[in-house]
């Protein structure tokens, strides 16, 4: 029904609607009326409000939200909701100068600055957060610190008095809220004049007052529901329905002005209420970041703060009834207790690790005996393992140093008491763990628990950032757990088996078969300390690291009888021997030991083992000149183009596609710390300087030969880089100073090849960081004189009919017997046509060289031998094998390319020997 038929203006709606209003109703059909009212009747009753209202309510609700996702620890909400209420606060911007920045928005922007920092401050606490939420943290605290520097004075003073800034808004609070109700009541003026209205008028549609007070009410239910989610307005409904019970009950001949009165006294009532609560939430806000502040749990009403996820079990199990007599077996009992909840959810572990330390603690005020302490140890150094369920976790450094600790202790009480018998053997139902004549039996093995720590601290390292003060700090444990290990080490010598000697040597080993030892070496030149106190620390320190090595390998060789740990014992022995530059001793073991022949059936650790040595063993050929073993070593690393990946040392990015996210953590579990790295670029140096020290006189003699193959395919990968370069510089990378030395070398000037190779960049990056670096310098100088020399005799021998011994040496000042040495080893070798005349010491050149017609036809008779050999084969595909003629004659008879191809393709492994699978072992059997 439309407002103009609710004022009663036609006599026949009167009746119509008395006569409607006789006939009995039943409950709840003014709430249908309600909701069948017009359009026009709606929008009669719109909430009318300021444009100030609107944005304050707008901001304060963002804030809400804010303040919900800061206690459930929400940084991407945090975010997301901050800047919305950033784009709010600027839309508002017109308002906030008028009336000033509003008391409410600085106080969150205050509280949301200490959060953050608070949050950021927490180390542990972002270590927990996902991804999203850390991101999103920094991401915030950022923006928060660059927004509020616009806000500083008005922080500032909130900071100062946040209690009078709270009140403030309190107090502005409530002249927002009447002017807001005055809003909904459309005006006092207008009441009254309604009130006028209806007085000269009383009678005038009663049951217009009904439908009204029925939209009234609906319409309150509606705005009410929109203002805000946390106001429950019964209060509002409670009103209005004892309004139409008094109505009805004074014959319906209520005004329209008393149903404005009501709501005004409601609003008024609802207002209060609104600011009672308010009031009530602020405090129980404050309290609760002074609680977060103090570091309290605890806040009033026996509040808990609890952190997500399963709800922890906070109760603590007592240990023992008041009376109890404490002897081993209730101690026994009480343990077993704590360890049944080990390894279950929702267990604290670090409480059941407090347990267990007060169990020990009571344990020994009671003296119960060494054995049930010795237990007790055991099962706390398992809880600090178990610390981390994850495996790829590794331990903070609190729980390391408990761990150390624990583990100390263990031993002091072993050392202590020779009467504790340990071992995983002996059955739990067989330990005697009281005190008694018999000596004390624990189940365990400290043993493993060594070993478990020594894992522990390798996975400290590789997840440590290596350029850090922190790994330095972390590498310091070291020698705590070198001096744990030779604890045990000495334990185990007088008690333990063969086979946990041979563990327990092994990691021992593994701790030292990489450090270089300075002082054996000092002495070993004859060199002594500067001072007195450092000859006395040298003296009165033990034994060479060598001899160390030497008396541990020996006895694993002798005693183990597992595989793995004998390799890996020859393979660290090895490494040794060649960073102490003792080639001899570590290339005989390498070829004793035939490792390279089933290397590639061990497993992951062990290759890279392997593949470790075998650098460490190309670069100590390096050192001692042997230019040629060198690059044999290193060949099969440097060729791959995979050395990082293979020396364990990183993961290269281009493989990442080939393996998922669990292989990847694998492969990472594998890394070899920071601190036990080869240097990859000394490594490629050492391979590409021994490869031009060996390929360019080979290019030099075999200028001409179709058949030329390369000695090493990365060094001319890197000169064909060179040559394509459009514009050549002086040289700036290793690689550049290489290649720029082959091609100085080509034309046989050797000093400008020295100079390339050694100079003041190539000595910081490369040769200063060897041991010897003045006697490798020295021997690279010596290999450049000779190997240009055997170059230049190869390019320029057509030019000579022959050449003085005396012109060479001081061309490339070397000593005539050097000179004469060369040239008799290039003579007797075929490969220079010349002869030596002893009385005037010249070298006489023979005319044996074919003309360049002669080479041509060279060149159409061997491409005509290959044409017929490619023939003879797609015949045979064809044709078929008959009577097995080709089969019979594969080891020589019709096949006789066969040993030509591999006198063509294989004459320089078959020459070499080397350490390449075949290499050494086919050197006899492929010269027939």
């Amino acid at each position: 029904m439309s407002r103009f038929f609710a004022t009663g203006s036609d006599s026949e709606s009167e009746e119509s609607s008395s006569a409607d209003e006789i006939t009995p109703k039943a409950p709840g059909t003014t709430f249908k009326q309600s909701l069948l009212l017009s359009d026009d009747e709606e929008d009669t009753k719109r909430v009318v409000r300021s444009a100030k209202d609107k944005r304050f309510e707008e901001l304060t609700n963002l804030i809400k939200t804010i303040r919900n996702a800061m206690k459930i620890r929400d940084m991407a909400k945090c975010l997301e909701e901050f800047e919305q209420l950033c784009r709010a606060f600027l839309k508002s911007k017109n308002i906030v100068d008028k009336e000033g920045v509003p008391a409410f928005y600085i106080r969150l922007l205050a509280d949301l600055e200490d959060y953050l920092n608070q949050l950021w401050e927490d180390k542990e606490g972002k270590k927990k957060m996902n991804k999203n939420n850390a991101k999103a943290l920094s991401t915030l605290r950022q923006k928060i610190r660059k927004y509020n520097r616009d806000y500083e004075a008005e922080i500032a003073s909130y900071k100062e008095n946040p209690q009078e800034s709270a009140d403030e808004e309190e107090e502005k609070e409530p002249e927002d809220s009447g002017s807001s109700s005055e809003s909904e009541t459309e005006g006092d003026d207008e009441g009254v004049s309604a009130k006028a209205f209806l007085k000269k008028k009383p009678e005038a549609a009663p049951e217009a007052s009904k439908f009204l007070k029925s939209a009234k009410g609906s319409g309150d239910e509606s705005s009410s529901s929109d203002e805000d989610e946390d106001d429950e307005d019964w209060g509002s409904d409670i009103i209005d329905s004892g309004s139409e019970s008094s109505d009805e009950g004074e014959g319906k001949s209520a005004s329209l002005a008393v149903v404005f009165l009501k709501k005004t006294q409601e609003s008024e009532k609802s207002s209060e209420k609104k600011i009672g609560k308010k009031k009530k939430l602020k405090k129980k806000e404050r309290l609760e970041e002074e609680a977060e502040e103090e570091g309290g749990e605890e806040v009033e009403g026996g509040w808990e703060k609890v952190k997500g996820g399963v709800p922890l079990v906070k109760e603590k199990p007592k240990m023992f009834a008041k009376g109890t007599e404490i002897n081993t077996a209730v101690v026994l009992k009480k343990l077993n207790e704590i360890l049944q909840a080990r390894g279950k959810k929702g267990t604290d572990r670090a409480a059941q690790i407090e347990l267990l330390h007060a169990l020990a603690n009571i344990a020994a005020e009671n003296n119960l005996g060494q054995g049930i302490l010795v237990k007790i140890k055991f099962n706390i150094i398992a809880s600090l393992y178990d610390y981390n369920p994850n495996l790829a976790a590794f331990m903070k450094a609190d729980m390391w140093k408990k761990c150390l600790d624990c583990i100390d202790e263990l031993l002091d009480i072993l050392f202590d008491n020779n009467n504790i018998f340990i071992g995983e053997n002996i059955a739990e139902d067989s330990e005697n763990l009281g005190i008694s004549e018999q000596p004390f039996r624990v189940r365990g093995c400290v043993l493993t628990l060594v070993e478990r720590m020594d894992e522990e601290f390798t996975k400290i390292m590789q997840n440590t950032d290596p350029h850090s003060q922190e790994y330095v700090d972390n590498l310091k444990d070291e020698g705590r757990v070198c001096g744990i290990i030779d604890r045990l080490l000495t334990y185990l010598e007088n008690k333990g088996s063969t086979e946990e000697i041979c563990r327990i040597y092994l990691r021992r080993i593994m701790h030292t078969y990489y450090k270089f030892d300075y002082k054996a070496h000092r002495r070993s030149l004859g060199l002594q300390g500067e001072s007195k106190s450092e000859q006395d620390q040298e003296e009165s320190e033990g034994e060479d690291s060598a001899v160390i090595m030497d008396r541990l390998c020996k006895f694993i060789y002798a005693k183990d009888r597992t595989d793995r740990i004998r390799t890996c014992a020859i393979l660290c022995h090895i490494y040794h021997h060649a960073l102490h530059s003792r080639w001899y001793q570590a290339r005989d073991l390498m070829l004793m030991s035939h490792l390279q022949d089933n290397i590639q059936h061990a497993d992951p650790p062990v290759q890279i083992l392997y593949n470790r040595t075998m650098v460490q063993l190309g670069i100590c050929a390096f050192r001692q000149g042997m230019i040629k073993d060198a690059h044999n070593a290193l060949l099969d690393i440097q060729s791959s183009g995979r050395a990082k990946e293979l020396l364990g040392q990183g993961l290269l990015m281009r493989n990442m596609q080939e393996r998922n996210a669990e292989q990847e953590k694998i492969e990472k579990r594998r890394q070899v710390p920071f601190h036990m790295h080869i240097n990859l670029e000394l490594l490629e140096c050492v391979y590409l300087v021994s490869a031009m020290l060996l390929e360019i006189p080979y290019m030099a003699a075999h200028e001409f030969d179709a058949r030329r193959r390369m000695i090493s395919k990365q060094f001319h990968h890197q000169l064909r880089v060179g040559e394509r370069q459009p514009l050549l510089g002086p040289p700036e990378s290793m690689r550049e100073h290489v290649v720029a030395a082959s091609k100085a070398m080509k034309m046989g000037d050797w000093r400008t090849c020295h100079s390339f190779i050694i100079n003041e960049k190539m000595n910081s990056k490369v040769w200063d960081l060897f041991p010897e670096t003045q006697r490798v310098r020295e021997m690279l100088v010596r290999k450049i004189q000779e190997e240009s020399l055997r170059t230049y005799l190869f390019t320029y021998s057509s030019v000579y009919d022959s050449i003085s011994m005396e012109t060479l040496s001081e061309m490339f000042e070397l000593e005539i017997p050097t000179v004469h040495s060369i040239i008799s080893k290039m003579i007797i070798n075929e490969e220079l046509m010349a002869s030596l005349d002893q009385p005037t010491q010249t070298v006489v050149m023979h005319r044996t060289e074919p003309t360049s017609l002669q080479n041509m036809a060279l060149q159409l008779a061997e491409k005509l031998g290959s044409l017929v050999e490619n023939n003879e084969r797609v015949f045979d595909l064809k044709q078929g094998v008959y009577g097995g003629y080709f089969n019979r004659d594969q080891k020589g008879g019709y096949q006789q390319k066969q040993s030509y191809q591999r006198d063509q393709k294989g004459s320089y492994q078959q020459k070499q020997g080397g350490y390449q699978r075949g290499g050494y072992r086919n050197q006899n059997q492929g010269n027939y």
